[in-house]
């Protein structure tokens, strides 16, 4: 079979070529280019003048390897590996240009077996590649410049934080973080534990406003079989599970005043008892808690305890609201799209300079967490690369900054009336515009008298 024979009908063949919208060349045994279709001239910006029988090599494949065969004669690794799929390689195109591409190869025998030529796909993914190097650089600038385990940020509340985490992280003392719901309290008891000695052990976590007071002793400290209803086996707790490594109890001033007595007692002697057992069982870990309440006031109130405050509450970290450093949102901003981006496989996001304005200029009393379900919210509803005013979330609509709570660590009844106004009265929804639970929404409405509104 000649390479003639394999277009006698040149004009279907040709239509073919013409229409398809990846790059197609056709190469003899020799690597020398017989015909480009017009998708391929367009992405290595030859014409099939050009390059008609000159070897292939003229596009500098950076993955394409050439066997010498004789002194005269250089044979395409195509012919000796038989076919390439899926493969990546960069080329270079005749302006100079790097473009990557991703392959298809394979050989054309005729009725003999014998090879005739070889045919290559190409499919031109340079502005994928060039999107994935800005949020790979984006995201690698933050962490090295902005970022501190995770924690972004350069306003001098933020570096203080820093120092404090550094300096916790060199002590065994517990540890409290304080701050409002959505301030990045489990970032910072992350950070305490990676950086401590006890970093190669287990950080645990547990939420003391989640379960009732029966469930969360058995959740801490473990069960025998039998001991209640529905305890089917042994069940090993978290201070267990935690042991030569971190437990954090976030939302610690929710917890039951029962339970803060056993926690007492449990960080006195360094021992648990596992629910429907009478053996002490040692425990060997370094504790961090977190709460977005008063604590001094709920001891006042009667409502936690005063030992264990002070039990607790022995290197204490105080996180900022996200408005007291509101020089911080544009790298937050940029973080967490390029975060979006690569989760939502899609093209990296900015924000116009009017939108970024009414994020800075917002009160935020949802703070980190209530920022990054905005960008979401607004990565969603923007139908280009750039989101504007117009793709925020209808709460963010007029700028007004909310005012900040009356107490550190609670929110106030402003801000709960303002959330709740922007939401259309949906608690649930109000509660993730707050970056609280819908739980935590509840309590401080009856709190402030609001049940009612």
């Amino acid at each position: 079979m000649k390479i003639n024979n394999l277009v006698k009908d040149r004009a279907f063949l040709e239509s073919v070529l013409n229409t398809m919208s990846d790059g197609l060349m056709v190469v003899d045994p020799d690597g020398i280019i017989v015909s480009l279709n017009p998708a391929a001239e367009r992405i290595t910006g030859y014409r099939l003048e050009e390059v008609r029988g000159k070897p292939c090599a003229i596009l500098d494949a950076s993955t394409c390897v050439f066997h010498e065969g004789d002194r005269t004669t250089i044979r395409c690794s195509l012919f000796k590996d038989g076919k390439a799929v899926q493969k990546s390689c960069r080329i270079r195109a005749k302006d100079g240009r790097e473009v990557h591409l991703l392959k298809n190869a394979t050989l054309l025998r005729d009725e003999g077996g014998r090879v005739v030529v070889g045919i290559e796909t190409m499919t031109d993914v340079t502005s994928l590649v060039i999107k994935e190097r800005q949020i790979q650089e984006l995201a690698g600038g933050i962490r090295e410049e902005l970022a501190f385990m995770g924690i972004v940020g350069r306003s001098t509340a933020i570096l203080r934080v820093q120092e404090q985490i550094k300096n916790a992280a060199r002590s065994e003392a517990p540890v409290i973080v304080l701050g409002e719901s959505g301030t990045g309290n489990e970032l910072v008891a992350a950070a305490v534990h990676t950086l401590s000695r006890r970093a190669d052990g287990p950080f645990i976590k547990v939420n003391c406003a989640a379960l009732n007071e029966h469930l969360l002793e058995s959740e801490l400290f473990g069960h025998r079989r039998g001991a209640f209803t529905g305890a089917m086996r042994d069940r090993e707790g978290r201070f267990e599970a935690a042991s030569g490594g971190t437990i954090f109890l976030d939302e610690i001033g929710d917890m039951p005043a029962a339970m803060q007595a056993k926690l007492l007692r449990v960080l006195e002697g360094k021992e648990i008892e596992r629910v429907g057992e009478n053996t002490p069982v040692p425990i060997d870990v370094r504790l961090v808690s977190a709460t977005n309440r008063a604590l001094a006031a709920l001891v006042a109130a009667g409502v936690f305890r005063e030992d264990l405050l002070y039990r607790v509450n022995v290197i204490p970290i105080t996180l900022p609201p996200l408005r007291e450093r509101r020089e911080d949102i544009p790298p937050l901003v940029a973080h967490f799209l390029a975060r979006i981006g690569v989760a939502n496989e899609r093209a990296l996001l900015r924000v116009t300079p009017a939108a970024l304005e009414r994020l800075q200029s917002y009160g935020w009393p949802g703070n980190v967490r209530q920022l990054i379900n905005a960008l979401e919210y607004a990565a969603i509803t923007c139908r280009g690369e750039e989101i504007g005013v117009q793709d925020l979330p209808s709460n963010l609509a007029e700028p007004v900054c909310l005012q900040p709570a009356r107490r550190r660590g609670e929110l106030s009844p402003e801000a709960i009336r303002g959330a709740l106004a922007g939401e259309g009265g949906s608690r649930t929804r109000a509660a993730r515009a707050l970056g609280v639970s819908r739980v935590t929404l509840w309590k401080r409405m009856k709190e402030y008298g609001l049940t009612e509104s």
